[in-house]
C-alpha cells in the first residue's frame, strides 16, 4: 500500500539545483534506501519527507493526504540523525523518554514505553546509565529508541552508522533490519554505503545528481544496473565497450559472446557490464579472451587481480592465485554478460 508520495519535487540552494521533477513512491513498512554519493540529493529528499526542508514545487503525500506545508512535528515521522545529538545531562531513560515527557504522557506509560524501547535496541538495564558512559554503537542505539518511542509509522535515518567503526557496523545493520521487522513500520534510510543499502534494504533508489538513476531491489540493481552510473557505482564492475550485432550476439575486447540480451539496434554500440567475481580464469587455450595478469592481491576470502587483455584491464576475483605476469584465459557464461544502451553524463533514469 502506498505510504509515502513524493510528485515533481523541485529544490534548489543558492540557484544549484539539487532535486529535478522527482517522482518517487514509498510503500507501507518497506525498508527504502536512498543511495548515491555525497550531493546527488538523498539527504535533500529525507529533509522533505521529515518536514525539515520545503520543496519549491511539487507535493508530498501522507497515505493520500498533501502534508507538503505540515510542520514535522504534526508529522507521524520521527529522524535519526547521523549525530546522536543526546542531551548530557540526561541519564538514558531520561533521553529516551524526552519527547513523551514534551507530549505530556503520564509517567508510567513513559516508563513502560521506554522499558520495552531499550528492551529493543538490546539496551535493558541501561536506563540509569549516563551518555557519557556509553560506547557510539551504545548511542546510536539510544537515538534510535528515543525517536522510537513515539511510536512513528516512518523512521527517517539520515546515514545513522557513519561515526562507527566497520565491525559494529555490520552489527548494527543486522539490528537496523531486525527492528524494522519487529516493529512492522517504513524505514527510509541514507547512505553512500553500497554495503549497508544491499545488507538491509527491501528496495534501493539509487540517485545521481539530483535523479533518480534506477529503483529495485538488492539483486536487480546489483545484477542488472540500467546505466554505466549504476553499475560503477554498485559493486566493483569491468565496464568495457562493446557492438550488439544481434538478439543474443555482442562482441567486446576482439570476441563474439552470447549474451541473453535483446532489443538492441542492429551494431548498436553498447557498454558491457561484467562482474569480477564472473570471469572464470582457466588455461589459456580454453579461454574465450587470454590477458597477462598485472597483479595479484590476496583479500581474505579471495585474490583479486588485474589482467591486460589488448589493452583493456579487467578486474577478476577468484579463489585461487595467479602469478603476475603469467598469461591467463577468461570464460564468461552468457547470461552473466549485462549489456546496456550507451549512457548519457547523468544516466538519468527513462
Amino acid at each position: 500500500m502506498k505510504q509515502i508520495e513524493l510528485k515533481q519535487i523541485c529544490k534548489s540552494f543558492d540557484d544549484m539545483t539539487v532535486l529535478k521533477n522527482l517522482d518517487l513512491t514509498i510503500e507501507e513498512e518497506e525498508f527504502l534506501t536512498l543511495l548515491g554519493p555525497s550531493g546527488c540529493g538523498k539527504t535533500t529528499i529525507l529533509r522533505i519527507i521529515g518536514g525539515f526542508e520545503e520543496p519549491d514545487s511539487g507535493q508530498v503525500l501522507f497515505e493520500g493526504k498533501d502534508i507538503t506545508k505540515i510542520p514535522p512535528h504534526l508529522r507521524p515521522i520521527n529522524t535519526v540523525f547521523q549525530q546522536y545529538a543526546l542531551f548530557p545531562h540526561m541519564n538514558v531513560e531520561e533521553n529516551v523518554g524526552f519527547g513523551l515527557r514534551m507530549k505530556g504522557v503520564n509517567k508510567e506509560e513513559i516508563k513502560k514505553r521506554v522499558e520495552r524501547m531499550l528492551k529493543l535496541v538490546n539496551l535493558a538495564g541501561y536506563g540509569k546509565r549516563r551518555v557519557d558512559q556509553l560506547s557510539g554503537g551504545q548511542k546510536q542505539r539510544i537515538a534510535i529508541a528515543r525517536a522510537l518511542v513515539n511510536e512513528p509509522e516512518v523512521l527517517l535515518l539520515d546515514e545513522p552508522l557513519g561515526a562507527l567503526d566497520m565491525k559494529l557496523r555490520k552489527e548494527m545493520q543486522l539490528e537496523l533490519k531486525r527492528m524494522q521487522q519487529e516493529l512492522g513500520i517504513t524505514f527510509i534510510f541514507v547512505t553512500h554505503d553500497q554495503e549497508e543499502a544491499l545488507t538491509m534494504s527491501d528496495r534501493i533508489v539509487v540517485m545521481n545528481e539530483g535523479v533518480i538513476q534506477q529503483m529495485g531491489d538488492p539483486k536487480d540493481i546489483y545484477d542488472e544496473p540500467q546505466n554505466r552510473f549504476v553499475a560503477d557505482f554498485i559493486g566493483d564492475s569491468n565496464i568495457v565497450e562493446g557492438v550488439m550485432h544481434a538478439d543474443y550476439d555482442v562482441s567486446f575486447s576482439g570476441h563474439r559472446f552470447v549474451c541473453v540480451d535483446k532489443g538492441f539496434a542492429p551494431e548498436e554500440p553498447v557498454d558491457i557490464v561484467l562482474r569480477p567475481e564472473d570471469l572464470e580464469l582457466v588455461a589459456p587455450e580454453q579461454g574465450m579472451l587470454v590477458g597477462k595478469v598485472e597483479s595479484c592481491l590476496f583479500r581474505g576470502v579471495h585474490y583479486e587481480m588485474e589482467i591486460d587483455v589488448q589493452g583493456e584491464i579487467y578486474k577478476s576475483q577468484s579463489t585461487k592465485s595467479m602469478e603476475v605476469g603469467a598469461l591467463v584465459g577468461i570464460t564468461i557464461a552468457p547470461d552473466l554478460i549485462q549489456v546496456m544502451h550507451k549512457s548519457t553524463k547523468k544516466g538519468a533514469m527513462a
